[in-house]
């Protein structure tokens, strides 16, 4: 009872500590972002063009918006950030908790102490405070890993435990929806609808066309499609203004030199001191990045730790993409829980006899260390030197993963071919 009583008050104490910083955020950034999409969908609603009002937001995010319009600002923002807000806490708990169960620790405790961490980082702030909704699809995402995981579990459950099959849907009236979870029929889902909303996210369609997680990747393809030919039936021509005004204009938000932009190709504008990037030096050096960041993310995949290569393609969509902000790198976050965990799995590996090694897992955790100290300072000090973007790429190429830690594919069951002695002995030799 004591306890239960102990994890109340630690929960309501964080809601609040959520809620003023959600505020503290709010009022420091001042929805910018947020104002132009809240007008322009408003304005659109009423008669005018939706990107006549300098927003970029694809037409499926519009109408998602649109039920939103006609309320006050400040309302559309804390409903927003409130949403932000449950997605991390979501998105955590799939995260690290697993992560506090390996070790032995609470759950419970892991997770609020990661949520208090990243609130205190830069693309959480950015993401709150602008009016974005990266969080909501860092969730999404997420939920995609979890079906995986559970779709291998199934099927491991299927080819080693007798008896019926997971698969099977068990009695009642939610006996459906107790199959999609136990089986992670959803697994896809969550990707299609982060591409139709916000289009970067297909880098993760292709992740998984690489490696041959099919019915996941038709899935994710299948999703995006119809929310996207949803906006074409309900709003033709503000598809078609978003095809030919938005998506081949990726400077629309900005320069790409501006400093703000921490992606390769802003990092490449500042060292050429342009406002633009020159295109052919960034095109090369981004199908680099691209590649290397998936050759990677299928290396983790194969070795079975799927966080790590969904985290390796969402650091890649973020250094390779021709306009990053700080709020579209929250990949870091799941970034450094990585960097901690190996920390400490080198660590009790180091215990075994025969293998002593005194600083054990110090390069992990002091890299993880400096990559929270680094998001978490103010975002000024990192963004004049282009520490956001350096960091974005060091981790894409040095990111460890942790074998076995996370699978999405169950092991391969093989027969057994018993020895069998012949009956007649063979001549001598044979």
């Amino acid at each position: 009872m004591e306890r239960v009583r102990t994890r109340s008050v630690l929960i309501g104490l964080g809601c609040l500590a959520a809620l003023w910083a959600a505020g503290f955020y709010l009022q420091a950034y001042g929805v910018p972002d947020l104002a132009v999409d809240h007008t322009a969908v408003r304005g659109w609603l009423t008669g005018g063009d939706l990107y006549g009002y300098g927003t970029g937001r694809p037409p499926v995010t519009a109408i998602l918006l649109a039920p939103a319009a006609f309320l006050p600002l400040p309302v559309v923002a804390w409903l927003l950030a409130l949403a932000g807000l449950a997605a991390l806490v979501l998105t955590l708990v799939a995260l690290a908790g697993p992560v506090a169960r390996r070790y032995g620790r609470s759950r419970f405790t892991a997770v609020l102490a990661a949520a208090a961490l990243a609130l205190l980082t830069e693309p959480v702030r950015a993401v709150l405070g602008l009016g974005h909704l990266d969080l909501l699809l860092l969730c999404l995402i997420t939920a995609d890993v979890v079906a995986l995981r559970r779709s291998a579990w199934a099927r491991r459950r299927a080819a080693w435990w007798p008896g019926p099959p997971a698969s099977r849907p068990p009695g009642g009236r939610l006996g459906l929806l107790r199959r999609v979870w136990s089986t992670g029929a959803w697994a896809g889902v969550g990707v299609g609808i982060a591409t139709a909303l916000a289009l970067g996210p297909a880098l993760f369609i292709a992740y998984l066309a690489v490696t041959r997680q099919w019915r996941a990747a038709i899935t994710a393809t299948g999703t995006a499609a119809t929310l996207m030919l949803g906006g074409l039936l309900i709003a033709p021509g503000a598809t078609g203004a978003w095809f030919s005004t938005v998506l081949f204009q990726v400077d629309r938000s900005g320069p790409v030199g501006d400093p703000a932009n921490q992606s390769l190709a802003g990092l490449l504008a500042r060292l050429y001191d342009s406002s633009s990037t020159p295109v052919l030096v960034w095109l090369s050096f981004a199908v680099l990045l691209l590649a290397v960041g998936l050759i990677r993310a299928r290396a983790a995949h194969a070795d079975g730790d799927e966080i790590a290569a969904f985290t390796l393609v969402g650091l890649t969509a973020a250094a390779a993409a021709p306009v990053s902000p700080s709020h579209k790198l929250v990949w870091v976050l799941p970034a450094v829980l990585i960097l901690v965990d190996a920390a400490a799995r080198s660590r009790i590996g180091a215990r075994r006899p025969g293998r002593p090694r005194r600083f054990a897992g110090a390069g992990y955790a002091s890299a993880g260390l400096a990559t929270y100290v680094l998001f978490a300072v103010p975002a000024q000090w990192a963004m004049s030197w282009n520490a956001y973007a350096f960091a974005v790429i060091v981790l894409m190429n040095a990111l460890p993963w942790r074998p076995g830690v996370a699978s999405a594919a169950p092991p391969v069951r093989r027969p057994v071919v018993p020895h069998r002695v012949p009956a007649i002995p063979g001549p001598r030799g044979s």
